[in-house]
């Protein structure tokens, strides 16, 4: 009667084709009468109908209609809608500089903590395929390369380091890697066949650069779109393409070069200790 019975029927809209449920309740004149509500009927626990003022007494007072949670924490959501003569950027910019008053706690500590786990992950999963300690470590060594043209991108651009320049810098993440797996697989493929190394190195990365050009144009044709697009909300989308356009493009020459020179000095170090250890246990002490 007040908050409203459950879904009676439905209404579909033959115009809109859109399908509505409807449901029953007083008018708002009876919904807030106290005299109306007292006269209405609940069930006891026997099944029998009785008035609700015999087994309650109504008192008028204020509380929220209704109470949002996250997390098991209260929250507020703000709603609003952009009055005609004003721009979305505009009052963006005005909730910004309202937000920044209220000295709320910075949220990029969560994102901090996401890059982290996610390197470990993708650290784990590399090297329970490789089977080696080394090889995941230098197909990660790419991450940080990227890192420095994408914060120049969001620069060049004038956008700011946000909720969503932060998730472009994650799917950034993934596909730098991907590069550089193509790289080191098949480095490690053409050295199991008994090529030498340096030679490997070389078949290796001239046989992955199409693929690598390919896949790279192909994400950058894909977020152009993104990057161009204009409307509602346009600018938030925007900053996700810029990060990912501009630091897979901009770090894609400087991977090419640096991940095979990596993998060579890396081998060269993991030879080293391997010899080191043979040594140490094919020399046996001089008897006295």
């Amino acid at each position: 009667m007040v908050g409203g019975d459950q879904e009676v029927t439905r209404f579909r809209d033959l115009t809109g084709g859109e399908d509505y449920a409807v449901e029953l309740r007083l008018v708002e004149a009876d919904r807030g009468d106290p005299d109306t509500i007292s006269r209405i009927y609940v069930p006891r626990a026997n099944g029998e109908m009785v008035r609700l003022d015999s087994v309650v007494v109504l008192e008028e007072a204020r509380s929220p209609s209704r109470v949002d949670r996250m997390d098991r924490q209260r929250q507020a959501n703000v709603r609003a809608g952009v009055a005609p003569g004003y721009a979305l950027g505009d009052r963006l910019q005005a909730l910004r500089e309202a937000a920044a008053e209220l000295g709320m706690p910075a949220t990029f500590t969560e994102f901090g903590w996401a890059f982290l786990l996610s390197i470990a992950f993708m650290y784990m999963v590399l090297a329970a395929q490789y089977e080696s300690l080394l090889n995941p470590f230098i197909i990660l060594l790419s991450l940080p390369l990227s890192l420095p043209f994408a914060l120049l991108s969001i620069y060049l651009t004038g956008d700011t380091l946000n909720l969503y320049s932060a998730l472009g810098m994650l799917v950034l993440f993934g596909v730098v890697a991907k590069n550089a797996i193509l790289q080191i697989d098949h480095t490690l493929n053409l050295r199991r066949q008994g090529i030498e190394r340096g030679t490997a190195i070389l078949d290796a990365n001239r046989d992955r650069l199409r693929p690598i050009l390919m896949t790279t144009l192909a994400l950058v044709g894909g977020m152009l779109p993104l990057a161009l697009g204009t409307g509602p909300g346009a600018e938030e989308r925007r900053t996700i393409a810029v990060v990912v356009i501009g630091g897979q493009t901009l770090s894609l020459f400087l991977t090419l070069v640096v991940v095979p020179v990596a993998y060579s000095l890396f081998d060269d170090l993991a030879v080293a200790v391997r010899a080191k250890r043979t040594l140490g246990r094919t020399v046996q002490p001089a008897e006295g």
